[in-house]
């Protein structure tokens, strides 16, 4: 029998080792990129492991039991993360959320939970501590989660039509599940509550409305996500990008509604409010209105690499300088030196990096980084 071949680009051992500059100076939480962007929000994986096989993130047909996921050792453990966190923390960060994979599956995560929530920024105050799930165990984690300490979670969910959503995250789970969980974690206050929804033109973009409607009248905040082209095993194509532009349209025409200001500088979603008073959803945009100039992110791997941007093609190993003889001052400066060179806007020249084909470089996969 010929040996399987996965089509996926290794991305997880391409990281150069970031360079610790010398007469560095302590963290002031002022740092900014080539760009004017400033540090706000890291954005930690915890697992590159998932229950679900959604196509635009998962497909199973790349996933599946050949898959060699990245063994205990590779992972970092919670006193690592910790220890990145807090230097982050040092330089600006504001805002943690915990990514995966599906980072309700790493063992015991509620330990890290308690660990972060006791950072506090320079000024005193604590972390906005955040997490992104499918919700498949969040009926039975919400308690345990909200008295670590997390202080609300957001939850992906594509379709309400239950045999639309068992398609779609290819695992066959029922979607009273999720919100069964949905509404273990509003009971305990893991709040405000948001659940984003991957909108596929021809796949789901007929549940936009029935979405809208659920969730109307409720404290819980919808956002559409347009189809975005990150990894290289989702079958990404244009053509089923549905514009946040149209969403809009379609959920105004049922339910009108209003643009609304941000809540703060670089929030990925764009507000709007039902005019008649019964909340608001959020569009994001990635692919037709470009947000980079605002973007003040970084995402860290399960196994310590550094990434810029959600489409990158390589990442900076700070796994090795966590494990090597260094101090936390000698990483924030090697962290520093590397957010001010950061000129990352994927999202602004898309078309032109799709046609350059030269480097042979591909994107870290979604379960990878988080979203």
């Amino acid at each position: 029998m010929a040996d399987k071949v996965i089509p996926l680009a290794d991305h997880r051992y391409r990281a150069p080792v970031p360079v610790v500059p010398e007469g560095w100076q302590p963290p002031a939480g002022l740092l900014s990129d080539r760009l004017g962007r400033p540090l706000r929000d890291l954005r930690i994986s915890v697992t590159d492991r998932c229950n679900f096989r959604c196509s635009y993130c998962m497909p199973k047909e790349v996933f599946d039991k050949h898959y060699q996921f990245l063994p205990h050792s590779a992972l970092l453990s919670f006193e690592e993360l910790t220890r990145v966190a807090r230097i982050f923390v040092a330089h600006g960060v504001q805002k943690i959320r915990l990514t995966g994979g599906e980072p309700l599956l790493r063992k015991n995560i509620e330990a890290l939970i308690e660990m972060l929530a006791a950072l506090r920024t320079p000024e005193g105050q604590p972390l906005d501590l955040t997490l992104t799930t499918n919700g498949s165990v969040l009926a039975r984690k919400a308690q345990s989660l909200k008295d670590a300490g997390l202080q609300r979670v957001t939850v992906s969910l594509d379709a309400l039509d239950d045999a639309l959503f068992r398609r779609m995250n290819d695992v066959d789970f029922p979607v009273a599940d999720v919100l069964a969980g949905l509404e273990a974690a509003q009971r305990v206050g893991l709040g405000p509550l948001k659940v984003n929804m991957v909108v596929k033109r021809g796949t789901n973009d007929h549940e936009i409305v029935p979405m809208a409607r659920h969730f109307r009248g409720t404290p819980i905040v919808l956002r559409f996500i347009e189809f975005m082209d990150v990894g290289a095993t989702n079958g990404w194509r244009m053509e089923e990008v549905l514009p946040s532009a149209e969403v809009i349209e379609r959920v105004h025409a049922q339910f009108p509604v209003e643009p609304i200001d941000p809540h703060y500088p670089g929030e990925t979603a764009e507000r709007w409010r039902y005019r008649d008073g019964a909340g608001e959803i959020g569009v994001i945009s990635s692919v037709t209105q470009a947000f980079c100039r605002d973007c003040n992110r970084a995402r860290l791997s399960t196994e310590g690499k550094l990434f810029l941007c959600l489409f990158a093609a390589e990442g900076h190993d700070l796994r090795s300088l966590l494990r090597g003889p260094y101090s936390d001052e000698q990483i924030a400066a090697a962290v520093g030196l590397i957010w001010q060179q950061r000129s990352d806007r994927y999202s602004e020249l898309r078309s032109t990096l799709q046609a350059d084909t030269g480097s042979g470089q591909r994107k870290v996969e979604m379960h990878y980084i988080g979203g």
